[in-house]
């Protein structure tokens, strides 16, 4: 028996009718339903330093901000951003150190500055084991010191070795990684190591130390986000609505310490909580847009960096692209 034959005394219609009235009905709903635009994905890059970032991944935040726009975030963990950020692997870059933009803009990334972090100068330090005689940036002198080659401590090391009287050429640097560095630090190889957190919270959970100085009155310690030049041209409504959520994020840690901490200790390799703390009460999260005239400490870290032969050549700092966001943003 086929398909066609008639059943219970009455003719069925054919396989080829219903197919028919099927593609009938289908085209019907097409036109009354609106059309509805494809999602795309908004690249997100991202460290584990990127206290902001972190939490609205894990709270899903631009997952709910973004779909009305049309956009999913993808997101994309990097321990080294300088080379995503140069060859614009992502459309929003992870949220980077002073130092961090000075060699972006002398690679001629096309990047843009859309929002920045006010500066946190306790987040930086220069520290030495509680036991040494070393008491000040001027017993550096002929030390051994640890730092990461072109970080912003890079920068605040030379300062306050200027600060002091001193030459970089008058200690020993000791050009590491933070994880090197920590190493180092902790089986005695170095007289000091100048540090960003979350590390410096962590060496001074581990064993006494103590800070002979800080970044305060030689950087800001501004961290600064930037996006690729196409997408913000494209979508400046995504990167306004990421504004927004990253300022609404800073101010929900700062009002919400114990919840921050508890939110962010695993994700940053299971750190004990009071270290999240310690962190999160140095740091401002205060999220700002970028002000052109508020790029001087930019230009003394390239100019720094350009004697220093770490870039190829002098620039100014002032002049990059930056993202204003629209009026009673920010």
């Amino acid at each position: 028996m086929t398909d066609d034959s008639p059943r219970h005394g009455g003719a069925l219609p054919s396989r080829r009718a219903l197919l028919r009235a099927g593609a009938t009905l289908a085209a019907g709903l097409a036109c009354a339903l609106p059309a509805r635009a494809a999602e795309r994905t908004l690249r997100l890059s991202y460290q584990r330093s990127s206290t902001l970032l972190t939490v609205l991944k894990a709270k899903g935040t631009l997952d709910e901000r973004l779909k009305p726009l049309g956009f999913a975030p993808s997101w994309h963990l990097f321990t080294d951003v300088l080379g995503p950020m140069n060859a614009g692997a992502v459309d929003l870059h992870a949220d980077v150190a002073d130092a961090i933009p000075i060699f972006t803009q002398a690679a001629n990334a096309p990047l843009t500055f859309y929002a920045r972090e006010r500066g946190a100068p306790s987040a930086e330090a220069i520290i030495v084991p509680e036991a040494s005689p070393i008491r000040t940036v001027a017993d550096l002198k002929g030390r051994t010191v640890g730092v990461s080659r072109g970080s912003g401590c890079h920068f605040v090391l030379a300062a306050a070795l200027k600060r002091a009287g001193l030459a970089f050429s008058d200690i020993k640097p000791a050009y590491l990684q933070a994880p090197e560095g920590a190493a180092a630090f902790e089986q005695g190889s170095l007289d000091a190591w100048v540090i960003w957190d979350p590390f410096l919270a962590i060496a001074q959970s581990k064993r006494p130390v103590r800070v002979i100085a800080d970044a305060t009155g030689l950087s800001s310690y501004h961290r600064y986000y930037l996006a690729n030049d196409a997408f913000v041209a494209a979508h400046p409504e995504v990167v306004a609505a990421v504004f927004d959520a990253l300022s609404e994020a800073g101010r929900w840690v700062k009002q919400n310490p114990e919840p921050a901490a508890a939110l962010l200790a695993p994700l940053w390799g299971d750190l004990p909580q009071p270290v999240v703390a310690a962190v999160n009460a140095r740091r401002t999260y205060a999220v700002e847009p970028v002000e052109r005239d508020g790029l001087g400490e930019q230009q003394a870290i390239a100019d720094t960096f350009r004697e220093a032969g770490l870039i190829p050549l002098a620039i100014d700092a002032t002049a990059v692209r930056i993202w204003q966001p629209p009026a009673g943003r920010g």
